[in-house]
């Protein structure tokens, strides 16, 4: 009975564990956002971190963030028949974490990669917008919370998006400043898809 008990436990910490959302993070309830028409789960934990921006105007307030999240979203499911918002997560001007697809579900960011990948953007278009401290803090932040919740390997790689598909994105601004942050893989050559 003992130990059939502190199984049973020891699999109820490991699932509030594995929901455990960083702090800071505004969920996808809070931000008003739809449920996914469908799921599919991410392997965890996963070692590859992609940046990169929306290419949309920036955010500087809450509820300006708010609305460019939910558009995105639409467009995502409405426009591109996505299961849901396709990213994982998403920077705000505000210096707010909008959780999308989260830790926890495949995102629809950089084709080849989402089922091994989380796709965090920025709010904004970064050819154009300087990231602010706020911005890059939020992101480190959730980089490290999402090392010490288990859902990416200490040794993760993180890089930019235009290094595995052939856009922009992250724009000039956001790429000159990932580029100094701890795991950043230039040469992709190891990882890329061929």
């Amino acid at each position: 009975m003992f130990i059939k008990l502190s199984v049973l436990v020891g699999i109820v910490i490991q699932i509030v564990s594995v929901n455990a959302v960083c702090p800071g993070v505004v969920t996808k309830k809070q931000w008003g956002g739809l449920s996914p028409l469908h799921v599919k789960y991410l392997p965890r934990p996963v070692n590859l971190v992609i940046i990169e921006h929306t290419a949309t105007s920036k955010c500087s307030t809450d509820e300006e963030c708010k609305n460019i999240v939910q558009s995105i979203q639409n467009n995502h499911m409405e426009n591109l028949h996505f299961w849901d918002i396709g990213l994982n997560f998403l920077i705000g001007g505000n210096g707010k974490v909008y959780e999308g697809a989260g830790w926890l579900h495949v995102g629809a960011h950089t084709f080849g990669y989402n089922s091994k990948s989380i796709g965090i953007s920025f709010i904004g278009n970064y050819n154009d917008d300087e990231p602010t401290q706020a911005q890059i803090d939020a992101a480190q932040n959730l980089i490290q919370c999402g090392v010490e919740e288990g859902h990416l390997t200490p040794d993760y790689n993180l890089v930019a998006h235009k290094k595995l598909v052939p856009l922009e994105s992250p724009g000039k601004n956001l790429y000159r400043e990932i580029r100094m942050w701890p795991h950043y893989l230039d040469d992709v050559s190891s990882i890329k898809n061929h």
